[in-house]
């Protein structure tokens, strides 16, 4: 099966085409853009598709990262993954960026539990906990600094995600770190949809609301008739 996998929750904007069987990546496109996914990303898909000489006819599932990450940038990938999965009838399945960070730092530090942690602003970090086997134990979920250190001392796990550094810093010790970008190679996410399988429609994982929210004294009463 050749799936493809789909990256719009920080700034890249990235595909590529991943083959289960041979468990080989075939071609990829990766744009660093911070914005405007929504106009890049039907052409980075088809770029990648070039790339791994596929086509949509040839495809067996959509991979898609939900999150956490750009509001805008999850509801671009979200929504593109689950209309391709529609008009092809394959499955789409989400993947978190936590998860991916997590499984990046396993490869690298096998054996170990990992801290995946993203700097949320706000004094927010969103992080996730993953144990020596990479199973779940904690999270996703919008935690303070504070909190983010006291598990990490008591874990002694490797560090990964954007808040890395600073959970470090705060700790006041050294730690062993994986990757300390707020989202993943596109690949992981292809390798972890086909180790997952099919199971509920991906949606955007929001941690938080959005940003932009309407104001209240802009709202106009509905007119009576």
């Amino acid at each position: 099966m050749k799936l493809l996998a789909i990256d719009c929750a920080a700034n890249l904007c990235a595909a590529c085409v991943y083959d289960a069987a041979t468990k080989q990546e075939l071609g990829r496109s990766v744009l660093d853009l911070g914005k405007g996914h929504a106009e890049h990303l039907m052409a980075v898909i088809t770029e990648a598709l070039k790339a791994s000489a596929t086509d949509y006819a040839g495809l067996g599932a959509i991979a898609v990262s939900v999150g956490p990450g750009s509001f805008t940038g999850l509801r671009v990938g979200v929504s593109t993954a689950r209309g391709l999965a529609l008009a092809l009838k394959i499955p789409a399945i989400g993947v978190t960026t936590l998860e991916a960070l997590a499984a990046e730092a396993a490869a690298i530090f096998p054996g170990r539990a990992v801290l995946a942690a993203l700097d949320a602003g706000r004094e927010e970090i969103h992080a996730a906990f993953y144990d020596e086997m990479s199973a779940l134990a904690y999270g996703p979920a919008v935690a303070t600094l504070a909190d983010v250190v006291a598990m990490a001392i008591g874990s002694s796990s490797v560090l990964a995600g954007t808040a890395a550094a600073l959970v470090a810093a705060s700790a006041g010790r050294c730690f062993d770190v994986g990757p300390q970008t707020a989202t993943a190679d596109i690949v992981t996410y292809a390798r972890l949809a086909v180790a997952k399988g099919e199971g509920e429609r991906p949606k955007p994982l929001y941690l938080r609301g959005a940003d932009a929210k309407p104001q209240a004294g802009s709202i106009l009463s509905r007119q009576q008739n």
